[in-house]
């Protein structure tokens, strides 16, 4: 199991959000680069990047940053980014500055031919974000509720051949109320591909009741305000899923 420390950029800068509002935002470094370092240290396997500016905007904003993050761990560990990808090009930059996941969120959503074009041309490598609040998919950072089926999504976009799906709880993400594992086990038992759990991370407790469920094809959880608030230790946590894993 996987703990993957997440670093939303915004201006720059690492932050983090209440439920998506641009306006609630926490600042919690002004050099990404070293946050991402520290985590590294820390024992991630793995780094999580949003580009929020680039989210709302539709095109990446935050590229100095990202660029300066990768220098730093590129390769040490592999970096998934999402935020604001929108077309092959894009994809293809991110690849090429050293990003080995790609998340595709809100345009996978409202344009599933562009998503399975990248899955053709960048195999391995694309990993959908789907965002849900009580079974039905969000889209444009959380602020439209959609009519499709959070399950249903997904298995078509397994079709298509997406490595992972990255599920948040909208209701929960940056609150500190727990992961919401009964949904993110339904999800992973209706496909064979893996599901990350994201949003609401925030005890030891919540780690083992994903390592718990493990076996289902839940193979690891974003964590987010609880790493940067103290209220989870992430090596702590990161230990306790390699001790429940073996």
């Amino acid at each position: 199991m996987l703990i993957i420390p997440a670093i939303d950029l915004k201006d720059g800068q690492c932050v983090r959000l209440k439920q998506g509002l641009m306006e609630q935002a926490t600042v919690f470094s002004e050099k990404p680069a070293d946050m991402a370092r520290h985590w590294v240290e820390q024992g991630a396997r793995r780094l999580h990047l949003v580009d929020l500016n680039g989210a709302f905007a539709g095109k990446p904003k935050n590229e100095s940053a990202i660029k300066a993050i990768l220098r730093e761990v590129g390769d040490d560990i592999p970096v998934q980014l999402g935020g604001g990808i929108r077309d092959l090009d894009t994809i293809e930059r991110c690849l090429d500055d050293g990003i080995t996941y790609i998340i595709i969120g809100t345009a996978a959503v409202k344009n599933p031919g562009f998503l399975h074009d990248a899955c053709g041309a960048f195999p391995g490598h694309i990993i959908v974000g789907l965002d849900a609040k009580d079974g039905k998919v969000a889209t444009d950072g959380w602020s439209k509720l959609t009519g499709h089926d959070v399950v249903d999504l997904a298995r078509k976009y397994e079709d298509y051949g997406v490595e992972a799906i990255i599920y948040t709880d909208i209701g929960r993400d940056g609150m500190l109320t727990g992961v919401n594992v009964e949904a993110t086990v339904r999800l992973a038992q209706a496909l064979t591909i893996p599901v990350i759990a994201s949003g609401g991370l925030s005890s030891v407790d919540d780690v083992a009741k994903l390592c718990a469920v493990e076996s289902e094809g839940v193979v690891g959880s974003i964590a987010g305000r609880a790493i940067y608030d103290g209220t989870l230790d992430f090596k702590a946590a990161q230990a306790a899923a390699d001790k429940a894993g073996r």
